[in-house]
C-alpha cells in the first residue's frame, strides 16, 4: 500500500509521541528528567554550575590570599574548593559508572540535613575566628602545625582519590544507600582497591573530613569530626554488611576475614 503522508512534512519523534505538551511531564518515560523530578535536566546542571562557581572561587581565593598575604584565612577559601570539588565528583562518579541511578541527589548536597550542613558552618566558623582574633597563635604542639598541615593536605587528597576511584571500581554495585535487597546488577568486588580496603569509600571520606580539619587548623570540629564519622561508620558498616552476608553469603564472610577497613577500631 502506498504511503499517502506528506514526505516533506516533519514527523514526530518517538518522545513527542509520548505526550500532547513536550514541554510537561505527562506520562512520558522521560518524565524523571523534567524540571522538579528526581533526575531533573535543569536542576543537575544549576547543580554542577554553582558548584563549579564556588570550586573556582575558592580556589581563586586561596591562591590571592597565599600570594598577597601572610594571612591564615586562605584555609576557609581552600576548604570551599575541595568540598565543592567533593560533591561534583559524587554526581559525577555515579553518573559515569552507574548511570541508572544518577540523580540529584547523587550530588549528596542534603545528605544527612541538617546534621552536614551544621557540620561544614561549624568547621568554616572556627576557621575564620580563630583566623581573625588569633592570627599568629599555633594550636599545634611541638611546633608541629607546617606537618600537621602537610598531613591534612595529603589527607584530603588521598581520601578523595580513593573514595572515587571505589565508587568507580564497584560500578553498578556502590549506591549511596544501603540497599535492602540484592540487585542484578549487584556483584561482591573485590579486587583492585577493594583487596586493600572492605569499604574503601567509607575509608576515603573518613580521612578526607579528618583531613580538611587538619588544614583549617580547628581543634574543636577536628575531634567532633572523628567522634561523629567515626561513630556513623561503625553503625553503617554493620547494618550493610548484615546485608551483605544475606546477598552473598559465605563470600562475603571469607572476604570480611581477609579484609579490614582501614578505619581504627572497625574490624
Amino acid at each position: 500500500m502506498a504511503d499517502d503522508r506528506d514526505p516533506v512534512a516533519p514527523r514526530a519523534r518517538p518522545w513527542e509521541a509520548e505526550t500532547s505538551s513536550p514541554s510537561s511531564p505527562g506520562d512520558s518515560p522521560l518524565k524523571p528528567f523534567f524540571a522538579g523530578q528526581p533526575k531533573s535536566l535543569s536542576g543537575i546542571a544549576l547543580r554542577a554550575f554553582c558548584l563549579g562557581i564556588a570550586a573556582a572561587g575558592g580556589a581563586i581565593a586561596t591562591a590571592g590570599v597565599l600570594l598577597f598575604t601572610d594571612s591564615p584565612a586562605w584555609r576557609a577559601p581552600f576548604f570551599l574548593f575541595v568540598l565543592a570539588l567533593f560533591h561534583f565528583l559524587e554526581f559525577w562518579t555515579t553518573a559515569e559508572k552507574n548511570t541508572l541511578v544518577a540523580s540529584i541527589d547523587s550530588f549528596l548536597l542534603t545528605a544527612n540535613w541538617p546534621a552536614y550542613a551544621i557540620a561544614h558552618s561549624a568547621a568554616f566558623l572556627e576557621c575564620l575566628l580563630v583566623s581573625l582574633l588569633f592570627p599568629g597563635r599555633s594550636w599545634a604542639p611541638l611546633h608541629s602545625a607546617p606537618v600537621l598541615l602537610a598531613l591534612g593536605l595529603a589527607m584530603v587528597a588521598v581520601g578523595q582519590v580513593v573514595r572515587s576511584v571505589a565508587m568507580l571500581e564497584a560500578g553498578a554495585s556502590f549506591n549511596h544507600h544501603v540497599q535492602t535487597r540484592k540487585a542484578d546488577s549487584h556483584t561482591l568486588v573485590t579486587t583492585g582497591i577493594y583487596s586493600v580496603s572492605r569499604h574503601p569509600s567509607y575509608f576515603g571520606f573518613f580521612y578526607w573530613g579528618l583531613g580538611t580539619q587538619l588544614v583549617l587548623g580547628n581543634v574543636v570540629c577536628f575531634f567532633a569530626y572523628a567522634a561523629v564519622l567515626w561513630t556513623f561508620f561503625d553503625g553503617r558498616i554493620h547494618v550493610e554488611e548484615k546485608k551483605l552476608i544475606e546477598f552473598f553469603h559465605d563470600d562475603y564472610v571469607q572476604y570480611r576475614r581477609r579484609v579490614g577497613t582501614l578505619i581504627p577500631f572497625i574490624r
